[in-house]
């Protein structure tokens, strides 16, 4: 980089009226080379990474950072302790496909959601857009996790079961913008023009794999300096937010910091969707990294947080209902039975059947002595003239 930011500091003294003058007019000049300075022309000078170091590290940071390592090996340790993965990955899964989904204003009810994932040749409308996601989340994971390495073959792999297309980077010719959104008055204002023109994109996109396939960067300071710079590069014609929240995911566990995709941001930033939209403009508008990385690091520490107070719930609930079925429907009592009833919190006659529990008149037989009283470990429920089964309490653990 052509300057240093923190020595030109150094120059900025109390009684050093000249060497300030200085100093800020070369930190304007560097900055206001590394902002989007026409929103309605396509950002072909956006800032390759790595970027200078000085524009977003200081203790502050540093000390967030320890935060959130110390999180991520607290929620990893808990994890390893949970016999059933399987149980872990598909409820909270679901629910970052739903939460993801939800950004990009598609909505499905959670019922919907659980009862096409346990019947996948019932899926349509807006759950079947939720499950496209996690199937694609999934098939990044066992693209991404063996080598670790990031490429433009395997991100179009995953765009295209997120979109259920066989496009892959937008035409470069194509008039693409980002409109405001919601219904104020401003609602429709162009607020940014991506990069576009023939190779333009692509050479962007090798920028970004080549950053984060090298070590020269802290892993979580590259994950979310990457989602700004994916997000911003906006590849697709569509489908960038959920892409693009799949790979901090796979960065995550490549990087060793999860072993399984269990942690997933999505819901903080639906939580503060405000904020997510604010700090991203703000780096392309005023240069305003570190906010962008405080506000990211904050949402890893949150998110791990909540993940593993989920994991600690779904904990308890089996364990509540293992007791249960021992004391109320002791004939009830098969370690594959409970083990299958917190595989999704949906669960059907079929699936029992599956996986040898019995035949189908022995198995409806065993669900529906779940939901009779006084035991009320599952609640009958009919969608589309289907029957399900829910998991009360797992239902009540994943929503705490």
């Amino acid at each position: 980089m052509p300057y240093n930011l923190s020595l030109i500091a150094e120059f900025n003294t109390p009684g050093s009226f000249l060497p300030s003058i200085v100093a800020y007019t070369v930190i304007y000049s560097y900055l206001y080379r590394m902002i989007n300075k026409d929103r309605l022309k396509p950002w072909n000078d956006l800032p390759k990474l790595p970027i200078s170091k000085d524009l977003y590290l200081d203790d502050y940071v540093y000390r967030l950072l320890a935060d959130v390592k110390g999180a991520l090996g607290e929620l990893k340790g808990t994890a390893r302790l949970i016999p059933n993965q399987g149980m872990l990955i598909n409820t909270l899964s679901l629910q970052e496909a739903k939460a993801s989904s939800e950004i990009e204003n598609i909505y499905t009810t959670d019922d919907e959601l659980y009862a096409a994932f346990s019947s996948p040749d019932m899926i349509e409308g807006t759950a079947k857009e939720v499950l496209n996601y996690r199937e694609a989340l999934w098939k990044g994971y066992e693209l991404f996790y063996p080598s670790g390495k990031f490429s433009m073959d395997k991100l179009i792999s995953i765009y295209k079961i997120v979109k259920q297309t066989n496009e892959g980077i937008r035409d470069p010719l194509r008039k693409t913008v980002i409109r405001k959104g919601g219904s104020s008055i401003t609602a429709g204002d162009i607020v940014y023009t991506p990069p576009r023109g023939v190779g333009i994109i692509e050479s962007f996109l090798d920028n970004l794999f080549e950053y984060l396939n090298n070590d020269d960067e802290d892993p979580i300071i590259k994950m979310c300096l990457a989602h700004y710079q994916f997000e911003t590069i906006h590849p697709f014609s569509d489908g960038n937010g959920r892409t693009g929240r799949i790979l901090n995911v796979l960065n995550l566990c490549t990087s060793g910091f999860i072993q399984f995709p269990i942690l997933y941001l999505s819901k903080y930033i639906l939580d503060n969707k405000n904020d997510y939209y604010y700090h991203l403009s703000g780096v392309s508008q005023r240069g305003a990294w570190k906010n962008w990385l405080i506000f990211m690091l904050k949402a890893i520490i949150s998110t791990a947080h909540h993940t593993l107070s989920i994991i600690n719930n779904i904990v308890e609930a089996e364990e509540f209902v293992k007791a249960k079925i021992k004391r109320d429907t002791p004939q009830l009592d098969k370690e594959e039975l409970v083990k299958l009833l917190f595989t999704q919190p949906f669960i059907t006659v079929k699936m029992l059947e599956q996986n040898r529990i019995g035949t189908e008149k022995t198995c409806r037989k065993y669900l529906e002595a779940l939901t009779s009283v006084p035991v009320n470990i599952l609640k009958r429920i009919s969608i589309s003239g289907r029957v399900y089964y829910m998991n009360i309490e797992l239902v009540e653990a994943i929503r705490k």
